[in-house]
């Protein structure tokens, strides 16, 4: 558990290194965790453990300032069929989603039907597709740090932070429109 947790926690912070040393058996065990690469890291970590075949060799990164607010994004593709997506606010676990993954989702789901049209996949009669459908196969990581973060809950595993939400949305938005114009056989391999 606790090793887990620490390399969430350096994933989450990239370039940031955490050593856990367990010297409770005959041999010591010592985990050293330290990620240049950040959420981008974690997103192929994640992917790797799975034994997923990804779409796409590269794992697309976007991220985004307001303020004092940062709003990162990683997101790769693979084969399966389920979606794998992880929120964090302020390094803590989201699990309840909120106003980010809120955000993320319009945006993806926008931006993927946009440029599908665009490429001629879906024709002027096809209906869009739906959020399940661009998000099937999806490994994605959501990271924001707020100074005012408002939770619903007491558990605080779901922010309510309205710009926050804007901020994700503007983000991916953005960017992954961006990346797929500048990447094209990544957005035709989607």
């Amino acid at each position: 558990t606790l090793l887990n947790r620490m390399r969430e926690q350096a994933f989450l912070n990239a370039g940031v290194r955490i050593v856990l040393i367990d010297t409770r058996g005959e041999d010591t065990i010592e985990n050293d965790l330290c990620f240049e690469g950040g959420i981008s890291s974690f997103v192929s970590y994640l992917n790797e453990q799975r034994h997923e075949e990804v779409v796409h060799p590269d794992v697309i990164y976007m991220r985004g300032e307001k303020g004092t607010s940062v709003a990162e994004v990683a997101m790769q593709y693979n084969c399966s069929y389920y979606e794998n997506m992880l929120t964090f606010a302020n390094n803590m676990n989201t699990i309840e989603g909120g106003t980010h993954e809120t955000g993320f989702k319009s945006a993806l789901t926008k931006v993927m039907n946009d440029y599908a049209r665009k490429i001629g996949v879906l024709k002027d009669s096809d209906k869009n597709l739906t959020g399940e459908d661009v998000r099937e196969g999806i490994c994605a990581v959501i990271s924001v740090k707020l100074e005012d973060a408002q939770f619903e809950s007491q558990t605080k595993a779901k922010p309510g932070n309205s710009d926050i939400r804007t901020l994700v949305e503007n983000t991916v938005s953005a960017k992954l429109a961006e990346y797929l114009e500048e990447h094209p056989q990544t957005g035709k391999a989607i």
